[in-house]
């Protein structure tokens, strides 16, 4: 009796304390996610389920140690990171950084002009500068209402990117075997491994990893009491396996989606054409709430995005410039890519190609100073997570040199 009356006591006291991961998350199913999941699905039907279910098992872990740094010390990632430093490593580091946060960037004023073009015609470039415009009232907001209500606000848009990417699979469920085959490890040419390495960027996000330190930190602050540590960690695990179990899912569910209504038509490895083709397959209706959910995966990520690109340089330079600011500055390539006429889909994969190649660069540096008794205490990673975040370093490490190996040699 007294052991089921404690745990709705403990669901009480943990319950309160959700909410950062969810706005990490947001970053795992961004239109980058969109464009990598659906072109994958429709150039390779089930093939490369088992890319998402390995990159969401390892988003978990680091997500977790690098909420962990943040309530252990009180600091950031990047803080940690330019601490260790010297000048010039310390600046080509934030170099580094800031390209992963522009690609970020990039794919999420993209996919929410695509998502415009989808529900109303409007022209690319039109609805670059209105995603820009939108998402700079949202930062506004957020400024005035604090974490906790903005955290509400992203949970609310984690929920209509889940309707509007999972509803589809409820009309047409996928083929049970096929998903099965899928989670055999394979690949199928140089073109499936860059698709790998794109949909690995697009779920183990760097920016993401930057940015939970300080989302915890500021929601939490510096938990430096022990029992009070203790049970922001467990309300941490929590969080994080609640907030990236959505998200790998949402990510599955659109890989899903095109591999069983778009695989071997034509047109649909491009988000415009998987639209049309979804239509086609599911109705309009299906196809509207596809389009709401891409709309609202590219508006709730420009507020985490710009919030990381705060977080890097203000720990690795030093310095602070106001988010609208940034977010009118970072605004401009997307808008120049745009007016070229690039194509957009492709953009938003080879975006997701840049932040698997800055995997790396954020999860060394987290997996040392996690490792490391001396900052940590005695929440340093013990042993068997050590070897688990190595192997998800090795692992992200090497499909990237494979991916170059194989693009030299043109197999």
């Amino acid at each position: 009796m007294n052991l089921l009356s404690a745990r709705p006591n403990a669901g009480r006291r943990v319950l309160p304390l959700l909410g950062p991961a969810f706005v990490a998350a947001i970053a795992y199913v961004d239109p980058g996610n969109v464009a990598a999941n659906v072109t994958a699905g429709a150039r390779y039907g089930y093939l490369l389920v088992w890319v998402l279910v390995a990159a969401n098992i390892m988003a978990v872990l680091v997500q977790y140690q690098s909420a962990k740094l943040g309530l252990v010390t009180g600091r950031t990632l990047p803080e940690l990171v330019g601490q260790r430093l010297r000048r010039g490593p310390r600046l080509a580091y934030w170099a580094q950084a800031e390209v992963v946060a522009a690609a970020t960037d990039l794919a999420e004023v993209l996919g929410g002009a695509i998502a415009l073009y989808l529900l109303f015609g409007t022209p690319l470039l039109l609805g670059g500068v209105i995603v820009g415009v939108t998402s700079m009232a949202l930062l506004s907001v957020q400024n005035r209402i604090g974490q906790r209500s903005f955290e509400g606000i992203v949970v609310a848009l984690l929920v209509v990117i889940t309707l509007g990417f999972v509803s589809g699979l409820v009309v047409n469920p996928p083929d049970a075997g096929g998903v099965l085959a899928g989670m055999v490890p394979r690949f199928a040419g140089t073109d499936s491994v860059l698709l790998a390495a794109s949909m690995l960027g697009a779920t183990v996000m760097p920016h993401a990893i930057y940015v939970h330190s300080a989302l915890v930190r500021d929601r939490h602050g510096h938990a430096a009491d022990r029992d009070r540590r203790v049970h922001l960690l467990r309300a941490t695990r929590w969080d994080v396996v609640g907030a990236l179990g959505v998200a790998g899912a949402v990510n599955i569910a659109l890989l899903l989606l095109a591999a069983t209504n778009l695989y071997g038509v034509e047109g649909t490895d491009t988000i415009e054409g998987a639209h049309a083709a979804v239509v086609a397959s599911l109705g309009p209706v299906i196809g509207t709430v596809f389009a709401i959910g891409l709309l609202a995966s590219g508006l709730a990520s420009t507020s985490v995005g710009c919030y990381a690109g705060a977080t890097i340089m203000q720990g690795l330079i030093r310095r602070r410039i106001p988010l609208l600011l940034r977010r009118a500055l970072t605004l401009v390539p997307a808008l120049a890519m745009l007016a070229l006429g690039v194509d957009p889909t492709w953009a938003l994969v080879l975006s997701q190609v840049v932040l698997s190649f800055g995997i790396p660069f954020a999860l060394v540096p987290l997996l040392r100073i996690t490792n490391d008794h001396e900052v940590m205490g005695a929440s340093a990673n013990r042993p068997l997570m050590r070897w688990l975040l190595a192997g998800t370093v090795v692992v992200i490490a090497g499909l990237n040199l494979a991916l170059l190996w194989l693009t030299v040699l043109g197999a």
